[in-house]
Order: structure tokens, then sequence, then C-alpha cells
């Protein structure tokens, strides 16, 4: 897999010369250069104030190299967690306009009423297979539909035919921009965000991120009156340009973060501002119908081996309910799940 410079910092040689080391040879040079010009003086060669000298030089020369790395601000810890970018991070690709028909056509026999979703990555990883790019550029989507008609479920499926992490941020629970951003040193939750937590974690540069419910975030306004909106936050990643060199808060270092594949769910746009809907376009999905809900239940039944009347058994229940937008995939999977567990119960004597 392709490797790609991640951090925008330059990390120190690992074999350095030590202080110790460095102290010693400049104590040698100093013996030596006297030793040329006739001024060695008694047996002690280095003075008390030639050792202050020669230290002033080694810590200047040591914060040099700090001032130099970029990461002359950080912690001992901090400059350890971002040593897993030293030789840059992982690109995990799609080779072949084959291997991305092999991925949609996948997703879509699972999923095909997120058809116009499917259509979007598939025509994207095309694209990039015939453009060279190391990794699939995937533009972010907006999936905007009613609950339980899967599309976290759809991300997590893409996620794991592209063979990337995934990470999911519930807008509802982390309404502020820090969960995407991370924080700035002072806050009390101080640190980076999710996205590059796991980059962080899983050394792959391009995972899917999934933002669930983004158009239910609120806003965080702290004590001198500064607005932390989730949107907004996540406006530097949806371009190309801004994401390529994004500065984190947190490090306050350089990252690239513009091979990040973008999921955002929603069950309506309302309230969501229109520099953000500009960056990615909201993509509608209806209910779902019968039609979907029995394939969904055929579907669970296979992956677990279920027998044909087990799952015969919830289709007639899904088929009873004469409003079918009234169950979701959830219910679908609570129902499966219910059945397998019927069957699999020990029995009792």
């Amino acid at each position: 897999m392709p490797r790609i410079r991640f951090a925008g910092v330059r990390f120190p040689d690992p074999d350095a010369p030590s202080v110790f080391d460095i102290e010693a040879r400049l104590k040698r040079h100093l013996i030596n250069l006297r030793k040329k010009r006739g001024k060695l003086e008694g047996d002690d060669h280095v003075s008390d104030r030639d050792r202050i000298n020669i230290r002033r030089k080694v810590v200047a020369y040591k914060d040099a190299v700090f001032r130099r790395s970029g990461m002359d601000h950080l912690t001992d810890k901090d400059r350890q967690r971002l040593e897993v970018f030293r030789h840059g991070v992982e690109l995990i690709s799609v080779e072949t306009e084959h291997r991305a028909d092999e991925i949609a056509s996948a997703i879509h026999s699972e999923m095909p009423w997120m058809a116009a979703a499917t259509e979007t990555i598939w025509q994207d990883m095309r694209a990039s297979v015939r453009n060279g790019d190391l990794a699939p550029r995937l533009r972010p989507l907006l999936l905007v539909g009613p609950p339980g008609i899967g599309k976290t479920y759809w991300a997590r499926s893409l996620a794991q035919h592209l063979m990337v992490p995934t990470s999911v941020i519930e807008a509802t629970a982390e309404p502020a921009s820090f969960s995407v951003t991370g924080s700035q040193r002072g806050w009390g939750s101080a640190g980076p965000g999710k996205p590059l937590e796991s980059i962080i974690a899983s050394g792959v540069a391009n995972p899917v991120i999934v933002v669930d419910e983004v158009e239910k975030a609120g806003t965080v306004e702290s004590l001198r009156g500064q607005r932390f909106d989730l949107s907004e936050g996540l406006l530097p990643f949806l371009e190309r340009s801004t994401a390529v060199q994004w500065p984190c808060p947190y490090f306050r270092v350089s990252f690239d973060m513009s091979w990040i594949t973008w999921i955002m769910t929603a069950n309506s746009v309302e309230g969501l501002p229109a520099p953000f809907l500009s960056r990615c376009p909201p993509l509608k999905f209806p209910s779902l119908s019968v039609k979907h809900l029995l394939g969904f239940a055929d579907r669970l039944g296979a992956e677990r081996d279920l027998p044909a009347e087990a799952v015969d058994a919830v289709k007639e229940v899904i088929e009873a309910i004469r409003a079918p937008h009234l169950i979701s995939l959830r219910s679908v999977a609570r129902m499966v799940d219910s059945v397998e567990q019927a069957i699999n119960r020990p029995p009792l004597h």
C-alpha cells in the first residue's frame, strides 16, 4: 500500500548523537585545538568555565533542532504520540476500475434503496483510478432521509468494502466542533479530534468518518462568547485545498486530512447553514418499501444461517403491517435477533 507524508513536522534523526556524546565531542575538539596552538595549561585541559560554555552550546544546538522540527512547543508525551507519523501513513487503494465495480455492486446488492449514494461513490472510485490517485478521492456526502433507512449502516458497509477504518461521531451527543477538530490546551477536555485520533490509532490516512444526525448538533459557547458550531468546524475538512494542510488546534501542527471520506447523515436539512450544504449537496432518500424490508430480512437470515421458515416468519410480520414506513431496518434486525435467540435457546428441564 502507498504511504504519504502526513504530519507537517520534521522528525529528528533517531541515530543523532546524545547530549553526552555532543559534550564529549566538543571537549575533544577544544583540547585538540589548544594542542595545535600550544596553549594547553597543566593537566586539566577543560576548565569549569569551558564546561559551562560547552553546555550552553549543546543546549542551543538541541533547541535549534527542536525548532527546526516544528515540535519544540510540544510536551515529550505529545511528541511521542506523533512518532507514529515518522514514516508517513498508509493509504488503502482501489487499484482498478473493475475493483470499484465490485465494491459498488456489493453495496448496491445489500442496500438497493441507497442507489444514489452508491452511484456517487462508484463514479468517484472509477475517476480516481483513471486519474492515478493513490487512493479513492470520494466527495463528502450528506445522506438525508427518515430514521431507520440505514444511512449509517450504508456508511459502515462502504468502509468495510473499502477495507478502511471507520469512526462515528454522534452529533447529538457531541454538539460542538471539538469532536471533529479537537480543542486547544486550556479546555478541560483538550485533545485531538476523533478523525485524527482514528488515523493515529490505525496508521491509515483515508478512514470513513461518519457524522450522524448532523442537523441536530447544537452550538457550544465559551465564557468569552466564542461559538463552536459542528457544521462550521467541518468546513475546512470538506475542501481538499484546506484539508491538505489542516492546522490541528491541539498539537498546533498541520496534517494532511484530505484523504478522509466524510459521510454525514440527517433526517432533514433544516438548520444546516448554506456554506455546509454547498460543500456537500444533500442526497435525499424516501422511507423503505415492503420489498426493501423483505430483502433485508432475507439477507440477515442468510448471513446468520437461519432456517428458511424462521426468516419467513419475520417476513410475515413485515407484510402484515400495513404502514411499512413504521418499520425500520432496526425493527427488522431486532425481529431477526429474536428469532435467532428463540432457535438457539437451550431446552428447559
